[in-house]
Parts: structure tokens; sequence; C-alpha cells
């Protein structure tokens, strides 16, 4: 295993087993995003992407109380008190959410307790959502006269659809868990014993999997809900072609023919 640390041990990167963890390390205020905390995210993406041993990556909080609570409201007076700022701060967010939805590796959200506002968006770049019961989920915008911008909002209308953002945003209020799956914006909600051992079966299924053949497939859901304009469908051709190009093709159907595990290498 190793384990490398970002914004002063806030951001913790480790690579233990073919899987990836990024962990929101500021559990005594509920992993509430920081500025350096937002910073962090793309170099630790970048390491997990140039990675061939990593194969699924999974985000989740220090601690038992939050996955990500928002932002670090305490840092708004120095960091947010003029336009300039402001403009800086919300660029190393847009920065850290390219990061995520440009990965192109799997990611998983394993969420346990708050997940809100901020901590919400960042869930929404993961492909698979896995919570605890218990969880609450929530964006409170309205309550703090914060205002969100299209793009955010175009993920959680493609997730939930247009009448359940109008019931997140209107109300700014906590949903329960079963709320959340209910809306589609968890995949699946566990007991919390339950919750790091779920995560740890998807994980094991999906790094031993063809991971060209999980790449393209994720590179073409994300362009069937992508604006027609921003869809590169011949990217997504290539990758399939690739794969039918692959040593993990042959090794596919042999092991299937030989009754026998493949052992898929990624190329």
């Amino acid at each position: 295993m190793t384990t490398t640390e970002y914004a002063d041990g806030k951001m913790i990167a480790e690579k233990r087993d073919g899987i990836g963890w990024m962990i929101f390390n500021q559990p005594e205020k509920r992993n509430a995003m920081t500025y350096t905390m937002w910073e962090a995210i793309p170099p630790i993406m970048e390491s997990f992407q140039n990675d061939p041993d990593v194969r699924v990556v999974v985000m989740k909080g220090a601690g038992d109380k939050a996955f990500v609570s928002g932002a670090d409201i305490s840092e708004f007076e120095h960091m947010r008190s003029s336009p300039e700022q402001t403009r800086e701060y919300d660029l190393s967010g847009d920065r850290a959410h390219e990061a995520m939805g440009g990965f192109d590796k799997p990611l998983i959200a394993q969420i346990r307790g708050w997940c809100m506002g901020g901590g919400a968006a960042i869930s929404l770049d993961a492909d698979i959502r896995i919570c605890s019961e218990g969880s609450n989920f929530g964006v409170p915008a309205a309550k703090l006269g914060v205002g969100y911008g299209y793009d955010g909002i175009r993920t959680l209308v493609d997730l939930v659809g247009p009448t359940f953002a109008k019931e997140i945003f209107f109300l700014g209020k906590p949903f329960t868990a079963e709320d959340a799956r209910i809306m589609g914006l968890v995949n699946r909600v566990v007991p919390v014993e339950k919750l790091e051992e779920t995560v740890l079966e998807y994980c094991e299924i999906i790094k031993n999997n063809a991971p060209m053949t999980i790449r393209a497939a994720k590179a073409a859901i994300n362009a069937a809900v992508q604006d027609e304009s921003r869809r590169n469908l011949s990217t997504v051709s290539e990758m399939v072609e690739a794969c039918f190009a692959s040593h993990d093709y042959t090794e596919g159907y042999t092991a299937f023919m030989e009754k026998r595990k493949a052992r898929f290498l990624g190329r």
C-alpha cells in the first residue's frame, strides 16, 4: 500500500490491491471542503489515472459523520471576500470537478453520514454511489443565497430528472438515504456495517473485469447524456475497436472456452 497526503493531510490518496482511495480527511468539520482540498483533487486523480495498477477508485470521507458536508464556511471571510477571490475559489472547484468528471476509470462514492452542498456535487462525479442507512443528502443553496451554474445543475437533472432536481433545490432541506434511492441519487442503500464490504465487493468485480471494455462503456454512457454538440463519438468508436484488437479480447473468449477465469491486462 502507498499513501500520499495532500492539503496538509486533509486529503489522502491510497493505493492498495488495485484500488485507489481518495479520502476527504477533515472529520472534525465533517470533511467540509477547503480551497486547498479542492486544489488537491486534480493531482490525486492524475496519479490514479497514470497508474495502470489502479483499476477502480473509491472516494470517501474520514470518520463516521460525513462524506463531505459542503464547503468550509470559515474560509469564506478571507478566501471569498472579493470578486477576484471568489472567482479563483470557484475555479478551484471547477478544476476538481473536471478532474473527477473526466476520469476514465470507474469512480465509486462510498457515502456515510452527511453529503451536502459541495459534497453532493462531488458525489455526482462518481459513476456509482453507495450509501449507508442514516445518510443525509441535500443542496442548501436556497438557504444561503448561493447560485449554482448550468453544468452542475445539468448533471443533477441528468441523474434524477427535472422534477426531483427542483425539489432538491427549491426546498434546500436534507433528504434521507431512502429518499435519495427513490430519486435515483444513489445506486444502493446498505446497513452501515455493510457499507465498505459492499463497496469492496463492487471493486473486486470491476478490477477483475476487462478495463478497456469498462472504459469504452463509460465513454459511451457519458456521451449518451451529453449535449449532442459535445459528443465525441469517434473517440468512443475507436475505444470499442481497440477492445476487439486487444489481448484482453482474445483472453476473454479463450478463458470462456476453457472454462477458466480470465486474466485481463488492460491491453
